[in-house]
């Protein structure tokens, strides 16, 4: 099917998705529309007017291709999605960022563009360089650092560095945040402009920036070189170094380039140089290198002329802007430096207002542990006066005491002679009596040895009155019934008054002992009642002498 019988079956209008670096837009479009008509609604729609930098890419078949201006949109060679996405990128670079780009959206589109080819690796970057690029991205994103916003981690979801660099040194995420924010520190006051503009200052010193590579070959069979577009020439590069091109053809030293089929021929502008001639893979790569080789020489030129009212106009509008923004800036930055200073002073007084509030405070304790102390020591004084008092009476007291003690010490003195010598005196009686005691013990040994022989002779004298009666009555001795009464009773009676009197001698003996004996214990019970007696008073005197001796 034709293209013109699918343009007949289609709508009025086509749905269009624009997709920048950082946002999607979609857009209906007529269906007679050419490129430059949906290009220029995208431009207003940005506000952008540097528009020359810019172009709408798209893929077809694996190949980047950019929407031609000068034809209609559905009749190029374009996905037939729905709705058809195209990338709004930059097509060509300056030379020099700083003079060329003149409206702060361009910079930001191209400052984004530019991060995420290095981000993607197709712009080399040496480490150290990306370690200050990521900085300068980082004071566009989130303005000046803040050690008390920006806290540790605070990257920790921003891609900042490629991921060669990162597998390049074995260094931890944290570690490479805070190589990041050393840097990141030193940019304070920077505007995101400014920042953005320094971004793209260092990135276009780099050997890949704004160069678009096609595989080439010098003949038919095999590519081994590779053709470099950028906005200074073309360049040809060995196929493993794109950094250092082995020929280089400027723009203004190019008579001409042309291509037919899968040959393009560069013409240097003196005719006795040699011709350089090329092959690619296919021709829409000739047509695309081509389109790229007259957009750049366009730009290269017109660099080269007088700028022209459309441009004068707005470089003056980029000037004053710059210079309204810098004014802005400024006065930002003074108000910025008197509200930090309006700040740290509100800080002193307020740790000032703290510290005499604290102060106020401790005073107040202070003032309290004094009234405290105060009554405590009118507390302590009146105790101090009653215990004076009551000190004074214990004195006097004492006095007293002490007078009383020294007439009781000599009371003592005349006492403790007098128990002495009743001391004295009753170790003199127990002397005595253990003297008397021995005595009478020894008189009752003798009178129990006298005792123990008068039994002993009464004993023999009855075994002799009884041998006796034997030899003279032996019939008698055995039968006693048959004596003679008068006999019997007179023997006997002779025996019995013997008897009687030695019992009588007895009896008084062991009278007299046994009166003895308990006078003896009287008199020992009566001497340690005496004794006693004067071990208390001796022990009474002591306590007194000890308390006398206490008190003085």
């Amino acid at each position: 099917m034709s293209i013109r019988g699918l343009k007949k079956k289609q709508p009025k209008t086509f749905k269009v998705k624009i997709i920048t670096v950082d946002a999607e837009m979609e857009f209906s479009c007529e269906m007679k529309w050419k490129g430059k008509d949906l290009f220029d609604l995208v431009c207003r729609a940005l506000g952008l007017r540097e528009t020359w930098f810019f172009g709408l890419q798209y893929t077809i078949k694996g190949m980047c291709t950019w929407l031609k201006m000068d034809k209609k949109v559905l009749d190029q060679e374009i996905p037939k999605d729905d709705p058809i996405s195209f990338h709004f990128l930059a097509k060509f670079y300056p030379e020099k960022v700083e003079e060329e780009l003149l409206q702060e959206i361009t910079q930001h589109l191209f400052f984004l563009q530019v991060k995420k080819q290095i981000l993607d690796e197709e712009i080399y970057c040496s480490p150290e360089a990306t370690v200050l690029l990521a900085s300068y991205a980082v004071q566009a994103k989130y303005g000046d650092y803040d050690p008390n916003f920006h806290e540790p981690g605070f990257l920790a979801h921003d891609e900042l560095l490629p991921k060669r660099v990162l597998r390049q040194y074995q260094l931890t995420a944290e570690m490479w945040e805070e190589k990041i924010t050393a840097w990141y520190a030193e940019h304070r006051g920077i505007a995101r402009d400014e920042a953005e503009m320094n971004y793209l200052k260092i990135a276009q010193d780099l050997e890949m920036y704004g160069v678009n590579y096609f595989p080439i070959a010098q003949n038919k069979n095999h590519t081994d070189l590779l053709l470099g577009v950028d906005a200074k020439g073309i360049h040809i590069y060995s196929i493993n170094n794109r950094f250092s091109p082995n020929k280089s053809f400027e723009w203004s030293a190019i008579r001409n380039i042309s291509y037919s089929e899968k040959e393009l021929t560069i013409k240097p502008l003196d005719k006795k140089a040699e011709v350089f001639k090329f092959f690619s893979s296919q021709l829409k790569v000739n047509k695309l290198i081509l389109q790229l080789c007259i957009g750049n020489h366009d730009l290269f030129m017109r660099r080269r002329k007088v700028d022209s009212i459309e441009i004068q106009q707005m470089k003056a509008q980029a000037r004053e802007e710059k210079a309204r923004k810098k004014m802005e800036n400024q006065r930002l930055a003074r108000e910025k430096q008197l509200r930090e200073e309006a700040e740290r002073a509100k800080e002193e007084l307020e740790r000032r207002l703290f510290q005499l509030e604290d102060e106020a405070r401790q005073a107040n304790e202070a003032l309290l542990r004094s009234q405290e102390a105060a009554e405590l020591l009118a507390e302590k004084a009146q105790i101090a006066e009653e215990e004076a008092k009551l000190l004074a009476q214990n004195a006097a007291e004492a006095e007293q005491e002490r007078q009383r003690l020294e007439i009781t010490a000599l009371k003592t003195k005349e006492e403790k002679r007098l128990m002495e010598q009743k001391m004295r005196e009753a170790e003199l009686i127990a002397v005595k009596l253990v003297k008397e005691s021995d005595r009478r013990a020894k008189e009752a040994e003798h009178l129990k040895q006298d005792l123990h022989e008068a039994r002993e002779a009464e004993r023999k004298a009855k075994q002799k009155l009884f041998d006796i009666t034997r030899l003279n009555y032996p019939h008698m001795v055995k039968y006693p019934q048959y004596l003679p009464t008068d006999t019997r009773d007179a023997n006997f009676d002779k025996g019995s008054i013997k008897l009687d009197l030695k019992d009588i001698d007895l009896k008084r003996l062991s009278f007299e002992i046994e009166r003895e004996r308990l006078d003896y214990l009287e008199k020992s019970r009566k001497f340690e009642d005496r004794l006693k007696e004067l071990k208390s008073e001796i022990h009474a005197l002591k306590l007194e002498e000890k308390q006398s001796g206490l008190y003085s």
